[in-house]
């Protein structure tokens, strides 16, 4: 499973060629709140916030995983390992702040039609 950094707008239909790479009506993906980049693909979170750090140079504590359902109304769904950043007051696989969630959603709404 490929993954791929998206830094400028995708279509939906690209997005939909991404997800039935990937688990068919879902792909993960980990975005760089900062940055305002995402790495979407791969078998788990943890190989796309990699991939953001090393080759990206992102600030770990400013990336968050989640999950795309591209064809759900309610399109992303944010449950994942790496979101555990007990210094980031996140002690849970899901994403506590709202504040957080609302920039995932803005950088989504930016990047992917």
């Amino acid at each position: 499973m490929e993954i791929k950094i998206i830094k400028e707008k995708i279509t939906k239909e690209k997005l939909k060629e991404i997800v039935k790479e990937n688990y068919g009506d879902m792909t993960k993906a980990v975005v760089d709140i900062e940055k305002k980049i995402i790495a979407i693909g791969g078998e788990f979170h943890s190989d796309a916030s990699t991939i953001l750090v090393e080759k990206e140079g992102s600030n770990y504590e400013n990336v968050w995983g989640f999950n795309v359902y591209p064809d759900r109304e309610d399109r992303l769904e944010f449950d994942s390992l790496i979101n555990i950043k007990p210094n980031k007051g996140n002690r849970d696989v899901i994403i506590g702040s709202d504040k957080i969630k609302q920039r995932i959603r803005n950088i989504v709404k930016d990047l992917i039609e």
